[in-house]
């Protein structure tokens, strides 16, 4: 296939990936047939697979993290919701990476664009690391981000399950906490959302800024 061919490839699987949730609601199965269903020797994988697939169908990672600490408790929680965060940015990183790099390479040639491959490229493992751990960096966009420039496979995976652990760590305990809205655990995790919610808000705020003071420099 051409890059073409294949980047439409690209586009038509996570385009029927994300078309799927009208089907079928991970929170569902999660919370009702995985429980019921799947023997309990197999639910963690189970659960790790779901999340996988949740990932890369652009459902909202925090609802999946809370539902591996209601399942399965805080230290077993935060294990598998990990895991399975980092098979689905490992999932959507081959798949942009074997059908969407060499069709986007043309389009690397800007400034910003190269430099940002760049420094993907020669510091995979860091950069990775501090996009996975800053509030508000799209995830799939990460995902996506690596795989079009020259980062190890290795390195991303790495970064990934390191860069979200904190963020996780708060949701996936809130969960294991919810029936004791008043315990200790459970208020201190839900001040880390909190906190985590508000540096994405100011996140997301300035980079509205930056982009808009550059706008108004380049049209003056």
């Amino acid at each position: 296939m051409t890059p073409s061919v294949r980047l439409g490839l690209l586009v038509a699987i996570l385009a029927a990936a994300a078309g799927s949730l009208l089907l079928w609601s991970p929170q569902r199965v999660l919370s009702q047939e995985l429980t019921s269903e799947v023997p309990p020797v197999w639910a963690g994988l189970a659960f790790v697979l779901v999340f996988a697939i949740a990932t890369l169908a652009f459902f909202p990672k925090p609802v999946l993290n809370v539902a591996a600490g209601v399942l399965f408790g805080a230290p077993e929680g935060l294990l598998l919701a990990v895991a399975g965060t980092t098979l689905g940015a490992v999932l959507a990183f081959r798949l942009g990476r074997g059908l969407g790099r060499e069709a986007l390479q043309p389009f690397l040639k800007g400034k910003v664009l190269a430099a940002l491959d760049r420094r993907l490229t020669q510091q995979g493992f860091r950069s990775v690391f501090l996009l996975r751990a800053v509030p508000g960096v799209p995830f799939p966009a990460v995902n996506f981000a690596a795989a079009f420039s020259g980062v190890r496979l290795r390195s991303f995976a790495a970064a990934t399950a390191l860069g979200v652990l904190p963020g996780t760590a708060a949701y996936v305990v809130a969960g294991a906490s919810a029936s004791s809205p008043t315990s200790p655990a459970f208020l201190i995790s839900a001040g880390v959302m909190v906190a985590l919610t508000a540096l994405t808000v100011v996140s997301m705020w300035r980079s509205r800024r930056a982009v808009a003071a550059t706008t108004a420099h380049g049209v003056a």
